[in-house]
């Protein structure tokens, strides 16, 4: 995990709030150098912080309005076999590992039912892959999100700067 302090976080916050706008902009907002956003912004980079920049697509703008999870159950020992064969099917829009039920969770976009079907079909054909389960998205009640998650980092931040503060008659007066 890395490590970060406040203006992290309130960077964080900027480039999800406003991710077209420019370090410049950023800097103005923050109060701070335009230099001081961009060396950060460099290191949670080179962290793995800030993994991305690409806009968010729809895929139902695209003419996949369907949405389906798919739980891959598999043969042992056929895990990287079925992820390298995974990488070739399109439709997949994200493939994770799992405990529990199923071995991968794959988030698939599709046309419309029947071609979730051919999908599904062309996953049962996959050597490794044993059968599938699969669950229909009907709406989205959640957005994918991680602000949410910035505001807990900050608790944590706060919540250590008050463990750090000196306590009792010598602690320093404000």
């Amino acid at each position: 995990m890395a490590a970060l302090d406040s203006l992290d976080v309130s960077i964080l916050r900027e480039l999800l709030t406003r991710p077209r706008a420019g370090m410049r902009e950023f800097a103005r907002t923050l109060g701070i150098a335009r230099g001081t956003v961009h060396t950060r912004m460099s290191r949670l980079e080179r962290l793995g912080v800030i993994t991305d920049y690409a806009p968010r697509i729809s895929p139902a703008q695209l003419g996949f309005p369907i949405l389906a999870f798919v739980h891959l159950h598999l043969a042992q020992g056929q895990l990287a076999r079925v992820t390298r064969a995974l990488v070739l099917v399109d439709e997949v829009l994200e493939a994770h590992t799992t405990a529990g039920e199923g071995d991968v969770l794959c988030r698939v976009a599709a046309r419309d039912t029947e071609h979730v079907e051919e999908i599904i079909q062309r996953f049962l054909q996959l050597p490794g892959v044993v059968r599938c389960r699969t669950e229909i998205v009907l709406s989205e009640r959640l957005p994918s999100r991680i602000t949410s998650l910035l505001s807990l980092v900050a608790q944590d931040l706060a919540s250590n700067d008050t463990k750090a503060a000196p306590q009792g008659p010598d602690a320093p007066l404000s």
